[in-house]
């Protein structure tokens, strides 16, 4: 006899089963949060990731084990167990497919605007489970007017952050790959339009909940679902390229809790406490850059970074740079006691990272004191110097945070700049700059500096800078990787005579 013909027999199955999710979901969620931990610390990164996907393959185990007993025991339901764990076979199947290929393609240079595109996905998985959730609130004792009532807000309120999370990160991922300008977009009064959208949402929600059916509340869903993504394009074109990273940390928050609401619509805690960790892990790490950048959300979110009136800024005339080469470079370290490396998305770009870990060796193992000085957005995404460093098997203990040497460049004798720009720029202390506040690496303050480049272009965030034409600074030009494997070739040379 099937479960299904057995009410008795199945309410009790779907109990016990309810219970060892619950344990399963306890269980996943303490390993979420010791992944997080793990993820804190270059040394613990691989442990962190480890405990994270042992956590989601637990929850994924569970959750198909429920939904295969409810098929099973649900006398109303339209699909057997089987067929259950088919359509979520292929399902995750598919997602395989595709994560997998992504993240073996991807280059580390695409990671930003990948995990950019990753949290616009789960901005709109948020907006079709909100529509879903609407349409057959199954779970849900639909008697209880107070009960769906809030859940019609859960849906209004998911909807609203998952579809300015999608069309945000969208946006935040073509600007990092280039396929769009990374100048802001400025439109007139925009922050006037951000609150007058919102002020509408608000509307809008109140009808929603209010009229519960009929064509006016799937009117009020789909018209603010629509002003949601507008939002969210209008939030994130309008900042400059200079914050990115920081865009990107506040979407990656912003699809966390658009997994919590997620949680809430479905009754499911572990997406709840998923959420809720994803959410606020994101605009802690946010509020961390923001202050190593001497900027704020709301600066952020409601005016571009390295603009003056919407114009990117730059041109100005710094007078002639000086240009060195690689075997002048290579008698420069020669001399030095005392060499620091400050790399930035350039070293990223040409993948020099492993070249640049082959010439610390060698500046090493022939008495020279060697340090990295790390600046907390170098590159594109927080960490991202560190993980390519580790990945060159570069001694973590000589890997240093800005905090940690911006006071001690002028006992350094030769810096060597290596993709970096809008981090090293002067220009930063300087009242009114485009980038006026923003905290950097103070290299000009050692005896000298070499700038890694493939040319004299300004950075980023569109700002000249004046590091490059100082007196103690000279040019390195040319592809990063190819540089430094001339240095370490240099360097050998000299080993031999």
């Amino acid at each position: 006899m099937l479960l299904a013909d057995s009410p008795a027999a199945g309410a009790d199955l779907q109990a016990w089963t309810a219970r060892l999710s619950n344990m399963a979901y306890i269980l996943a969620a303490v390993l979420f949060i010791m992944a997080l931990s793990g993820l804190s610390k270059p040394t613990t990164a691989r442990r962190g990731n480890a405990l994270g996907m042992t956590g989601m393959g637990v929850a994924v185990v569970a959750a198909v084990i429920q939904a295969a007993v409810v098929s099973a025991t649900e006398p109303e339901a339209h699909r057997g167990p089987v067929v259950t764990v088919i359509l979520v076979a292929a399902a995750m199947g598919l997602g395989a497919v595709y994560g997998i290929w992504r993240a073996t393609s991807v280059e580390m240079t695409g990671l930003p605007q990948l995990i950019a595109m990753f949290n616009g996905l789960v901005g709109l998985g948020a907006v079709f489970i909100g529509y879903n959730s609407y349409i057959s609130p199954e779970h849900l004792d639909t008697s209880d007017a107070a009960m769906m009532a809030f859940h019609r807000g859960e849906v209004f309120i998911g909807v609203l952050i998952g579809a300015v999370t999608f069309s945000g990160s969208i946006v935040a991922g073509l600007k990092l790959s280039t396929r769009i300008s990374g100048a802001p977009v400025l439109l007139p009064a925009r922050n006037l339009l951000n609150l007058v959208l919102l002020g509408i949402a608000l509307v809008l929600l109140i009808a929603f909940v209010v009229l519960a059916e009929g064509p006016w509340a799937w009117a009020a869903l789909g018209v603010m679902t629509a002003l949601a993504l507008f939002l969210g394009w209008h939030l994130v074109i309008a900042i400059g390229g200079g914050d990115m990273p920081v865009v990107v940390s506040i979407m990656n928050s912003y699809s966390g809790w658009a997994a919590a609401f997620t949680g809430l619509m479905l009754g499911n805690t572990l997406l709840i406490i998923t959420g809720a960790l994803v959410g606020s892990s994101g605009a802690y790490l946010s509020y961390i850059m923001c202050e190593a950048m001497n900027r704020s959300f709301s600066s952020v979110l409601l005016g571009g970074f390295g603009t003056d009136g919407g114009a990117v800024a730059g041109g100005e005339d710094y007078g002639t740079h000086t240009e060195i080469s690689a075997a002048e470079t290579v008698e420069l370290l020669k001399g030095a006691r005392t060499v620091m490396i400050t790399p930035g998305y350039g070293m990223a770009v040409s993948q020099a990272q492993y070249p640049v870990a082959e010439l610390t060796r060698k500046l090493r193992e022939a008495g020279k004191t060697v340090t990295f000085g790390i600046h907390p957005v170098a590159g594109r995404l927080p960490g991202h110097m560190n993980v390519l460093l580790a990945e060159a098997k570069v001694p973590y203990d000589i890997v240093l945070e800005m905090d940690e040497v911006n006071d001690d460049f002028d006992e350094i004798d030769v810096v060597l700049v290596i993709g970096a720009n809008d981090t090293v720029n002067p220009i930063a202390e300087e009242p009114g700059s485009p980038i006026a506040g923003m905290p950097v690496l103070k290299v000009w303050e050692a005896e000298r500096v070499v700038v890694f480049k493939r040319s004299m272009g300004s950075g980023y965030a569109g700002v000249q800078n004046p590091l490059f034409f100082k007196e103690n600074s000279d040019m390195l030009l040319g592809d990063a990787k190819a540089s430094v494997e001339a240095l370490v070739q240099g360097l050998q040379t000299a080993e031999v005579r």
